[in-house]
């Protein structure tokens, strides 16, 4: 098996975000790393990750440009304007390209899982709208960062 780093040709580190990301998933036992059997589960999710990527890398880049990108979202579910794809390649796009590479795809993923689920507890009615005051706002926000 080729090195995480180097399946989409970016030959770039991983993003230490990312990692630790998987990582506090997989880590059960909150002590920072994984044992072997929760390295199996890390290995089995960051394969998964990459058959999505290369299903939505349509020009085999490497990377996920933004229609790339709203293709993918919108196959799980996601429906988002046009301007906030844009958002989202911004925040993003470590090496400015304008486009996302496979670690920075599950990060994005991974971060509109979570505010997505914070959203939900708060959105009772499922209309796709919350009123919140400042601080639960914060709460939601610090939940996840």
């Amino acid at each position: 098996m080729p090195c995480i780093c180097t399946i989409c040709c970016t030959w770039t580190p991983f993003n230490p975000v990312t990692v630790r990301s998987i990582i506090s998933m997989f880590d059960r036992e909150n002590k920072g790393g994984v044992n072997f059997n929760e390295f199996a589960g890390v290995w089995k999710y960051i394969t998964d990750w990459q058959n999505i990527f290369r299903t939505y890398d349509r020009d085999n880049s490497g990377f996920i440009d933004k229609n790339e990108l709203r293709q993918a979202l919108t196959g799980f579910g996601y429906r988002l304007s046009d301007q906030f794809y844009g958002t989202l390649i911004e925040k993003f796009d470590r090496q400015r390209k304008g486009q996302v590479a496979f670690d920075d795809f599950i990060q994005c993923c991974i971060v509109l899982q979570r505010l997505t689920d914070v959203f939900r507890r708060y959105d009772t009615d499922q209309d796709g709208w919350i009123q919140v005051s400042y601080e639960q706002y914060l709460s939601m926000v610090f939940n996840i960062v």
